[in-house]
């Protein structure tokens, strides 16, 4: 038989050997798309994960500064630093106010369990994780209001989790 099956009408005879290299080829090619995407996504537009910038105490987190005081603060012209308290079921700002076209840096924790942080329309998508303090920059192009979600179950009052980005 020589490594070919015999195929039982007797019409076509199948080779494993080449069946298996198809299946090689296909397989490396959609390694190397998907790889390919993946670097596309990370250089080509910016895309990335959000910073660790650092660590803070859970048990102090909201007499830790610059938790303690929760805001919008402009750093200079046209860059903002919004500083996020994650709790439950409440994100402190509720409401973050920024210009069009300002560079605006997120840095934010949680007081208590894992939260999520997803500003809709937008790449902003964060985890809030007790104790760890994420970073996110991002620039708001055009003006309107944005929702911002938790979309990490917290708890009984997790769907309330909501606050608003208004870019003017």
């Amino acid at each position: 038989m020589g490594g070919h099956l015999p195929d039982p009408a007797g019409a076509v005879d199948v080779d494993p050997a080449r069946i298996e290299k198809m299946f090689m080829l296909l397989t490396a090619t959609m390694l190397a798309a998907f790889l390919g995407a993946l670097g596309y996504a990370s250089w080509g537009m910016g895309m990335h994960l959000p910073g660790r910038a650092g660590e803070v105490a859970t048990a102090a987190v909201r007499s830790t500064p610059p938790f303690d005081e929760p805001g919008v603060y402009e750093i200079a012209p046209g860059e903002y630093d919004v500083v996020v308290l994650g709790h439950a079921w409440a994100f402190e700002p509720r409401e973050i106010r920024v210009p069009v076209g300002a560079r605006v840096r997120f840095r934010a924790t949680s007081a208590d369990v894992i939260h999520g942080f997803h500003i809709e329309a937008t790449r902003v998508n964060a985890m809030l994780i007790p104790g760890q303090v994420t970073e996110v920059v991002y620039t708001f192009d055009a003006p309107g209001e944005h929702l911002v979600i938790c979309h990490e179950y917290c708890g009984v009052g997790h769907q309330l989790m909501s606050g608003k980005v208004i870019v003017e």
